[in-house]
């Protein structure tokens, strides 16, 4: 039976991983920041990454790791995958390191204050991923566009006002979380592929039109204004950087979708 870790396994990314990991017949741990214990056959490990507290004992016979963990900070992000690298790197035997990145990471330049407080997010992935390709160990990476349940939180805060202001130009091609589970396990349980395609959901939006899907599917209504972000990093987006690449996995589920199985 394969020992499979999946650090961040109660989150957004991880959640639905486990599942299909574990009905695929492997033995799946997770390393959770709070839980501890066995549930539904799943054995939870507490452990700190940003630390590094625990992460060795939760890594130890682990033949395969799938990294969704993350935090706010893209500075404990970093030192998350950098302690979690070093644990895997001192096992006796070398684990495949699976880890699930952005699309667009490496290809959106952060540099203005305003770059970072927008779009830090893309650098500190970038940063992740140069860790994990030069950390000696057989490795996968990821690329997914921005997830549904992500994209309504957004809305969620945006419609707030009562005017909404929209950046103008920018698109995103958002894919479902359960698209991303399924191929996260997918490349887990196969040979180390570096860098994978990229996982996209079926249709490209601006933003707008996600901001007005949001609202047809809560009954709300808003003004959205549109602005124009100033930076290069804005530049990039608008130029699609944050979009697939052409040979890019599409998932099944779209935002409609997503938004007709919502309870708002």
């Amino acid at each position: 039976m394969t020992s499979v870790l999946v650090t961040g396994g109660t989150g957004r990314a991880g959640r639905p991983v486990v599942p299909r990991l574990r009905d695929a017949g492997c033995d799946v741990r997770v390393l959770s920041h709070t839980r501890e214990g066995t549930i539904d056959g799943v054995q939870y490990l507490k452990a700190d990454l940003v630390t590094g507290e625990g992460v060795a004992a939760a890594v130890r016979g682990a033949e395969i790791i799938v990294h969704c963990a993350g935090a706010p900070s893209w500075r404990k992000d970093q030192a998350m995958t950098a302690n979690l690298i070093q644990a895997a790197r001192d096992l006796d035997r070398e684990p495949h390191l699976v880890k699930i990145s952005v699309v667009g990471a490496g290809r959106i330049p952060v540099a203005s204050r305003v770059d970072k407080a927008m779009f830090g997010y893309f650098d500190s992935m970038a940063t992740t991923e140069r860790a994990v390709q030069a950390c000696g160990l057989p490795w996968t990476i990821l690329r997914a566009t921005q997830f549904h349940d992500a994209l309504v939180l957004v809305a969620k805060g945006m419609t707030k006002l009562p005017v909404v202001p929209v950046a103008s130009g920018v698109r995103f091609q958002p894919v479902d979380t359960d698209d991303v589970g399924d191929r996260l396990a997918e490349l887990a349980l196969g040979a180390p592929a570096g860098l994978a395609p990229d996982l996209a959901g079926p249709t490209a939006y601006p933003m707008a039109d996600l901001i007005r899907g949001y609202l047809r599917a809560t009954g709300k209504r808003r003004l959205l204004a549109p602005m124009r972000v100033p930076g290069k990093a804005a530049r990039a987006v608008r130029d699609g950087g944050n979009l697939p690449a052409g040979n890019a996995t599409i998932g099944s589920r779209s935002w409609e979708d997503f938004l007709e199985r919502q309870k708002f």
